[in-house]
């Protein structure tokens, strides 16, 4: 029974990642909705005293209006004065402004900009809260031949309480967005770094194999019986080949220098490359309006991508099938290569982990082909390269976007 390789660590740990943020994300949600949630209820709590600190200044407005005995004093320093923070409004029964507290008025403006502001006030606390009354009684017969209204709004202090958890996730927003940012900064340089030493290394390993290849190559050369029968240069093409992939890994680690290429004819070099290498039942087509569209790539590299594709696609379709490759000449200075296959597809439920490092539909396999595909075209490329259609059972087309020449 076959049974797919593990994973290396690494990998493991950035595929289940994802998991780990949604929790991070979760957790984050939690404590914001709760510091909401119980800041709101302090906010409620504070309401309630200062509705209650009004209407008990409003009383003793109306008790010191109302009585006429000496304890008047009292109630004017210790009750009335006291009220230094809410925002309050006297209006007679005519609706006129009598008195104000702790309302911000420069005394240098004029009457007319000071009544201003003082209607723009009430008409806030009018949107704010109900008015209280006060009750104006006659003195001996206790007849109310007069009513006053306080009008009031939240103090400078609960306002700041009421905005303080929406500044508090504000802040939590940013800290997790720079956290975010930080972190894909560092698991993208530590990827670069896996990647760039792997190829490397493969590059390193497969040197001293391949000269050996070489100079066993020169000796079948002098023999005349095997020279003869085609079998050296066969052996050579392969040989070639293997230079041609040390050198692709050897330029994942360094910025490579991009050519004016012929893509139709680079496309053409892959396939007479794969053509005799799969199954004979295997069709390859290449499509273009015209043969002489050139773009920015590095051939080494970019063939490399389009063999990951054509190969995929080969185990996609099993034994037979079509791949069909179209190249066009896009907007905005871009060439357009698509590669189309007559496989199984891909279910739109994984299309969008198909560039994820480790993910593979094989029973062997890494997973690391698209994800080397999407570095090779995105980073060294500044192209793009997405599944632009798949359907199960019908086939799946892959599009390479890279800028002319």
């Amino acid at each position: 029974m076959d049974k797919k390789p593990l994973l290396p660590s690494s990998m493991d740990f950035y595929q289940n990642n994802t998991n780990l943020k949604w929790i991070i994300l979760g957790v984050s949600v939690i404590i914001s909705i709760g510091s909401v949630y119980f800041t709101n209820i302090l906010v409620d709590q504070l309401k309630e005293r200062e509705k209650d600190q009004v209407k008990l200044f409003a009383r003793a407005l109306e008790y010191t209006i109302n009585d006429t005995q000496n304890d008047i004093l009292f109630i004017t320093e210790e009750i009335i004065n006291k009220n230094n923070s809410i925002p309050t409004i006297l209006l007679n029964s005519k609706g006129e402004i009598d008195t104000y507290k702790n309302i911000d008025i420069d005394p240098t403006w004029n009457e007319k900009k000071k009544k201003e502001r003082l209607q723009n006030e009430l008409a806030d606390m009018k949107d704010a809260f109900q008015p209280i009354e006060i009750l104006l009684k006659d003195p001996k017969t206790q007849v109310v031949f007069d009513r006053q209204f306080i009008y009031y709004k939240n103090s400078f202090l609960l306002n700041e309480l009421i905005a303080y958890p929406y500044i508090q996730i504000f802040v939590l927003a940013i800290f997790g967005f720079i956290s975010y940012l930080a972190f894909n900064y560092s698991r993208t340089a530590e990827q670069n770094q896996v990647w760039v030493g792997l190829t490397k290394e493969t590059a390193h390993q497969l040197g001293t194999p391949l000269s050996s290849l070489m100079a066993w190559i020169e000796v079948l050369r002098d023999d005349p019986d095997i020279r003869n029968k085609g079998i050296v240069d066969e052996l050579d093409k392969d040989i070639q080949k293997l230079k041609v992939v040390t050198e692709r890994f050897s330029s994942i680690g360094s910025a490579p220098v991009l050519k004016s290429e012929n893509i139709y004819q680079l496309v053409n070099r892959v396939v007479g490359y794969l053509q005799s290498r799969v199954s004979s039942r295997i069709n390859f087509e290449v499509y273009t309006l015209s043969e002489n569209i050139l773009a920015r790539v590095h051939p080494p590299l970019f063939e490399w991508v389009l063999e990951n594709l054509c190969k995929n696609a080969v185990d996609a379709m099993g034994s037979t099938g079509t791949i069909a490759i179209k190249i066009l000449r896009g907007s905005d200075n871009k060439v357009f290569i698509d590669v189309s296959d007559t496989g199984k597809g891909i279910p739109k439920t994984m299309i969008a982990n198909v560039f994820k490092p480790g993910f593979t539909t094989k029973k062997r396999g890494w997973g690391l082909g698209l994800t080397l595909a999407k570095r090779i075209i995105e980073m060294y490329h500044e192209g793009r390269i997405f599944v632009k259609s798949s359907e199960e059972n019908s086939g799946t087309t892959f599009r390479i976007e890279v800028k002319t020449a």
